[in-house]
């Protein structure tokens, strides 16, 4: 997942030259704001009706373990540890078991009903944590969750558990990571998503265990937690709208976003009305509301200001050969609509009128669009250009030979990439 991925970036790069699919990688600040992102997913979920009970409970068992011991912050350590293990394993081992199914989602997610099936997958699961309904676990899992062992295994088992004793409200929102994760197809990065997510779970209950007198600080459990559960419902809303964006008309790709940013922001901001007598949670609300609306208006302004971007022709021989025969470069773009990079090197950089000025000037511009996926043309030339993801630019010389050191795999802003291109147009130039 390169460069520019949020957490609901659902889909899978299309296949390699050995025929696998092969995960988008994440890397640089692209990855670090992505476990960022997905960190403070896990520290919201503390927050939600399901969890934040669970937060005295966890205390009193992290105290009453150094009860009879001196040294007893050393040994709540060594608990608190053996708990946010527990926890980050549980949910590791259901982030790589999902990603490890990569393959199959790959090249079932790339299938517009399968996208319309898994968007609605995830708006029914998003009414839960509106309220319309309540996931339940049967009670035979719950039981075994809530038992309570002695010694370090106790404090790792509860971590185990924990996930499924809070499952009504964190349930859902785990369930449209998964497939997320799914979509990628890395194990390793599988695992570090759940791990990221259990350590912002986790994380606030062993702080709090550590200070256990600090408890009583703790703003009451009320009606707050219910918007902060329906804030994670617009979340999965959001999931949902990323997935059924590829096979939408161009208009809704941009106007169905700013709707949703624009409908969560009212209704979070003035709509629900639950009250709780605390001016930070009031303020809090209507931030909410106002960030969303200023992020829509946003959205709109910016697809309204856009201008004329850069005139792509689809791929074919022909067209080389005519680029070759007048000696002008030539540009591969390899783009799919549902990775993100992709979109934002065709909003920014491939509408930034120096670029566009220098393509009409100096370049034959290609697009090999794979969003579909399965078309043997395109595989035959993912296979003849080693593409093993989008985006991937490939540059080629007047003389038709593709110029490596100047190939992209990542978004690259107008500046730089005009950089690029005038690395290429000059040597074409030269007698």
């Amino acid at each position: 997942m390169p460069y520019g991925t949020t957490p609901v970036d659902l889909a899978l790069s299309p296949k390699d030259a050995s025929g696998s699919y092969s995960g988008r990688s994440v890397k640089g600040w692209g990855l670090f704001l992505t476990l960022l992102g997905i960190f403070f997913g896990g520290l919201a979920l503390n927050l939600t009706p399901c969890v934040y009970p669970m937060i005295p409970i966890t205390v009193s068992f992290f105290g009453g373990k150094t009860a009879d011991s001196r040294p007893g912050q050393f040994v709540l350590v060594l608990h608190g540890l053996c708990y946010l293990l527990g926890l980050a394993l549980t949910n590791s081992i259901l982030g790589v078991a999902a990603a490890l199914t990569g393959g199959l989602m790959g090249s079932m997610l790339q299938n517009p009903l399968v996208l319309s099936f898994v968007a609605g997958f995830l708006i029914l699961f998003s009414t839960s944590l509106f309220g319309f309904w309540e996931l339940r676990l049967p009670g035979a899992m719950t039981r075994m969750a809530g038992r309570s062992y002695s010694g370090y295994f106790g404090s790792l088992f509860m971590g185990l558990t924990i996930g499924v004793v809070a499952a009504p409200c964190i349930g859902p929102f785990v369930l449209g990571l998964l497939t997320w994760v799914a979509g990628m197809g890395s194990a390793f990065m599988g695992f570090l998503v759940f791990f990221t997510l259990s350590l912002g779970l986790g994380l606030p209950l062993f702080i709090l265990a550590l200070f256990s007198g600090q408890l009583q600080r703790l703003p009451r459990a009320g009606g707050w937690m219910i918007w902060v559960r329906k804030l994670m419902g617009w979340v999965l809303v959001g999931m949902a709208a990323h997935f059924i964006r590829p096979v939408l008309p161009e208009g809704l790709k941009v106007l169905l976003p700013a709707a949703l940013a624009l409908s969560a922001g009212i209704h979070l901001g003035w709509l629900e009305k639950t009250e709780t007598g605390s001016k930070v949670f009031s303020i809090v609300k209507a931030a909410t509301g106002c960030v969303c609306l200023i992020t829509a208006s946003m959205w709109i302004t910016a697809w309204m200001m856009k201008g004329p971007g850069v005139a792509w022709q689809p791929y074919s021989e022909a067209v080389l050969q005519k680029a070759a025969a007048e000696k002008r470069p030539v540009i591969i773009d390899f783009y799919a609509d549902w990775c993100t990079p992709c979109r934002e090197l065709d909003t920014v950089t491939f509408h930034h009128p120096d670029v566009v000025r220098k393509t009409k000037d100096t370049f034959t511009m290609v697009k090999v669009d794979v969003t579909q996926g399965g078309d043997p043309n395109h595989e035959q030339l993912l296979k003849q250009y080693g593409i093993k993801g989008v985006p991937t630019l490939v540059f080629l010389d007047s003389a038709g030979e593709e110029r490596n050191d100047l190939r992209l795999v990542d978004y690259l802003p107008p500046e730089k990439f005009l950089v690029h291109m005038n690395r290429i147009s000059k040597e074409s130039t030269k007698p």
